[in-house]
């Protein structure tokens, strides 16, 4: 039984739409806010807890309002209320309707995500944890992946943002390491086999599986993930460079990777911003140079690398890009119709050629 219901108003503001996804401790909302529209809340399922181990649970909430950012998830609100199961604690953050990046990838089908979107998003990915890394001491998020990473549009385009800073932690000073948590096939090498050295240059090579994932739909380890009992030597087979699975990736980027995916941590970026730095120097090949590959080269890996899913929808998502047309005519609907469209968008890839920049005009709160 979930927490909450569709339709529940929480502290006489909040009123639940539906739920949009759950994890070990928490369920998350779509929610909309009596005066401000559409929000994500985030509810703790623990219960029966005292008011200062609610304060600990909603750490998450005071680290991200403390950290603002345009690419790190903004947070409006954090308090408690009653749930099916006691009081539970609970923060609210801005909604994105196109969801993750997980979505955002499987979203492609048998098509890669085209190069230069990948790099950019993984650019905004680096802007946000820069400003966490640049903390003193730095936070480490511990547990960079797909599913942490919200991908949305706005008046300006597509824009990511990290989110789930539920495992981050300030390293500590002298060390500058945290203890190890998060997603196996994201860890570093050093944080699997030391749970005390999570670091800044252990979240650079999340963000390089993240990105080798999106150029090459493979992960570059993905045995350290598969195995019930990790086994050092997973470590020990060659990483697959990029380019021989895309062949957009150039040598520069080849490089990039690659480093962001070595093994030895300092021989990695020490932090996001270092990485940030390297993506900036990088410029794409001319499409004349290089046609952009529909599949990668062997077309049983296309989307199967994080499990199993369901696969894209053209006459679903044509249906609810004709509802969102519809809504945007409506006086005052603008922000329902492009939440609308990107969910569409979710479901058949190709809708972006079609309707990307009648959707930045709607987040612009313009129509046609």
């Amino acid at each position: 039984m979930s927490l909450l219901h569709d339709g529940q108003v929480i502290r006489g503001t909040y009123e639940v739409e539906r739920m949009i996804g759950e994890g070990a401790f928490a369920e998350v909302y779509r929610v909309r806010h009596r005066f401000l529209g559409r929000q994500a809340m985030k509810v703790f399922k623990m219960v029966g807890m005292t008011i200062t181990e609610i304060e600990e649970m909603l750490g998450e909430a005071i680290l991200l309002s403390r950290i603002g950012h345009p690419n790190i998830i903004r947070v409006f609100d954090a308090n408690t209320t009653e749930t099916s199961r006691g009081m539970c604690g609970f923060f609210t953050t801005e909604y994105i309707a196109g969801g993750s990046l997980e979505q955002f990838w499987r979203s492609h089908g048998a098509q890669l995500v085209p190069i230069e979107t990948a790099v950019e998003i993984t650019r905004q990915v680096c802007r946000g944890l820069s400003v966490a890394h640049g903390e003193k001491p730095p936070v480490v998020h511990r547990d960079i992946k797909p599913q942490n990473i919200l991908v949305g549009y706005d008046a300006d385009g597509l824009r990511a943002r990290v989110s789930d800073f539920g495992l981050a932690k300030r390293v500590n000073p002298l060390t500058l390491m945290a203890s190890a948590r998060g997603t196996r096939c994201f860890k570093a090498p050093e944080a699997m086999l030391n749970p005390q050295s999570d670091s800044c240059a252990g979240d650079v090579w999340a963000v390089g599986c993240t990105l080798y994932l999106l150029l090459t739909d493979r992960l570059p380890l993905a045995e350290a993930g598969e195995l019930d009992v990790f086994d050092p030597k997973c470590f020990e087979r060659p990483i697959i460079p990029a380019s021989r699975l895309n062949i957009r990736v150039d040598a520069l980027l080849d490089q990039i990777l690659m480093r962001t995916l070595a093994l030895k941590a300092e021989e990695r970026y020490p932090s996001a911003k270092e990485l940030l730095e390297e993506l900036n120097k990088w410029k794409p090949v001319a499409a004349s140079a290089a046609a952009q590959p529909k599949t990668i080269a062997t077309s049983d890996f296309s989307k199967s690398a994080l499990g199993t899913h369901t696969p894209p929808n053209e006459n679903k998502a044509r249906k609810m890009a004709g509802r969102a047309v519809q809504k945007a005519r409506q006086t005052g609907k603008l922000n329902d119709a492009a939440d609308l469209m990107e969910e569409a968008f979710n479901l058949w890839p190709d809708l972006r050629v079609e309707y990307e920049y009648l959707l930045q005009l709607w987040r612009r709160g313009l129509t046609m």
